[in-house]
């Protein structure tokens, strides 16, 4: 019982953090087109935004798993 809500708490965490991933990056790129740059720099700044809020998390799961150990 224990391991199935574990497993369902990760799932969540991680389908949360894509979702806030892609809003960022939609975001960046919407702001990026109306401060006009063209639609491949608009993709790259997208990019490098959803790129980021994943590193990040990933760099704030590995933390909080050496604190937690």
């Amino acid at each position: 019982m224990y391991r199935e809500s574990v497993v369902a708490v990760i799932l969540l965490t991680t389908a949360l953090v894509i979702v806030v991933a892609l809003l960022t990056a939609a975001g960046a790129g919407k702001l990026a087109r109306i401060d006009g740059a063209t639609y491949p720099a608009a993709l790259t700044r997208a990019a490098t935004a959803f790129a980021t809020v994943i590193t990040l998390a990933a760099s704030v799961t590995a933390a909080l798993t050496a604190l937690l150990t």
